[in-house]
């Protein structure tokens, strides 16, 4: 079964990839990094062309010492990679500006064999694909080991249904056929989180859900606040003898904490830092005044997961959907289920509470996803939803597969369309451009470029 669900990923996603299977992304730059790394660099020299490139300028200033930093556009400033601001009149002259990736590095050692093959020529699509199908039976291991664990009650067939929704019912079937950067990272960021909350599940894999854990958050960020699912779990099955599992837990979770750290720091002067303050972006001015997260950007983030639709015009195609995406219950309906659960599994305070703590950062940066078909961060999270919607006494019956059918057909629309027929979006960025000017007004009337 396992076998034939890897396969039939393999299929779907790569009958929908088709032509892009043969050839690297517009945007591989988990690649680049990985052929630097194979040439003893952290740098990307010279990088491509296109968004997310962390850029990071060394000036001479006027008592003839250097900095490393990035000007600033909403006043006339020089801001160090160590926090500090000069005025703009104490830099002389520059030495030019050196690229790093800005995204956290573990797709990169994915991407390892495919540099050692090709260099900067190798095909992240191929990698992305393999993990996507992985996908399918990862998934199933993870809702079966909840029945084994007395914590699901579902069927094979219902698990099979939930494999389903979860690969091709959610927006991860737009991401896992695009190859890219951004959508690279959510699908390996998935297989990581299956592999995590398989592991997690009554804490009997300490040392794999460490490691599972900590490859994510050097993935996905915000996937670190998963860390709750395991403590959560040793304290349910273990109570005051948990020590014994949160120990190795937290061993793997630490090194690679200590590795990621490293790396930002050689780089960009702080553990923390993986080189999104450095990033040339049209919301550079709106970074600058509001911050890379902040409550001001909460309500457009809420609107994006909760409340867009398409936009139907008169003309061919009809149907329009804005750069921000679709509302995460019209990408993946069978979702309001959640809303009202049955039954009292010992497992869904931890599922809802790791949900919860995963969300809140991306529900505070200041970017939506854009540019998606569905709200792509919600990929961060989707398999603790699954999870739930797995350990419900509510019976799969047929308005909930409708539900799966229906996310189905609108997520194959989305990975058939998605960067192959602009007809369907709303590309000219209008909609996201209004927002930043509200943050350029606020920034002392200063432009967008």
């Amino acid at each position: 079964m396992y076998a034939l669900l890897f396969a039939i990923g393999l299929v779907v996603y790569g009958g929908v990839a088709w032509d892009r299977l043969g050839h690297p992304s517009a945007d591989p730059h988990f690649v680049l990094q990985a052929d630097a790394w194979l040439h003893g660099k952290t740098t990307i020299d010279p990088p491509l062309l296109g968004d997310d490139w962390a850029r990071v300028e060394t000036v001479i200033l006027a008592d003839g010492s250097s900095a490393r930093g990035r000007r600033l556009i909403t006043r006339p400033a020089f801001r160090t990679v160590d926090g500090r601001e000069l005025p703009i009149s104490d830099v002389r002259s520059t030495r030019g500006k050196i690229a790093y990736m800005s995204f956290p590095p573990f797709p990169s050692v994915v991407m390892l064999p495919v540099a050692l093959i090709a260099g900067r020529a190798g095909n992240d699509m191929i990698p992305t694909w393999l993990c996507a199908a992985a996908i399918l039976p990862l998934a199933l291991l993870v809702l079966r080991r909840l029945v084994a664990a007395g914590l699901s009650r579902r069927t094979l067939a219902e698990d099979l249904w939930l494999v389903a929704m979860l690969a091709f019912g959610s927006v991860l079937f737009f991401a896992a056929v695009q190859g890219q950067v951004w959508f690279t990272a959510h699908v390996i960021g998935v297989a990581l989180a299956l592999i995590y909350v398989w592991a997690s599940i009554e804490a009997g894999r300490p040392v794999i859900a460490g490691l599972a854990l900590g490859a994510a958050s050097l993935t996905r960020t915000a996937m670190a606040f998963m860390v709750v699912l395991f403590v959560l779990e040793a304290w349910r099955i273990h109570r005051r003898a948990s020590w014994r599992v949160l120990l190795p837990f937290f061993a793997p979770v630490v090194v690679l904490a200590i590795a990621g750290g490293a790396y930002n720091l050689a780089r960009f002067g702080s553990p923390t830092e993986f080189g999104h303050t450095f990033l040339e972006v049209r919301q550079q001015a709106q970074i600058e005044h509001y911050g890379l997260a902040s409550v001001h950007y909460l309500g457009r983030n809420l609107a994006v997961v909760l409340a867009l639709f398409p936009s139907f015009v008169a003309r061919a195609p009809y149907v329009q959907i804005s750069g921000h995406g679709l509302a995460l219950w019209l990408t993946t309906p069978v979702l309001i289920f959640l809303v009202w659960p049955r039954g009292k599994s010992p497992i869904r305070r931890a599922l809802w509470l790791s949900v919860l703590v995963v969300a809140l950062p991306s529900l505070l940066y200041q970017n939506s996803g854009w540019f998606q078909f569905g709200y792509r961060f919600s990929l961060d999270y989707m398999v603790l939803l699954v999870a739930l919607l797995a350990v419900d006494d509510r019976p799969l019956g047929k308005l909930a597969k409708v539900l799966i059918v229906i996310g189905i057909a609108i997520n194959l629309f989305g990975a058939l369309t998605f960067n192959r027929d602009p007809r369907f979006y709303r590309v000219d960025g209008a909609a996201y451009n209004a927002y930043a000017s509200r943050a350029l007004v606020a920034c002392h009337g200063v432009r967008d470029a």
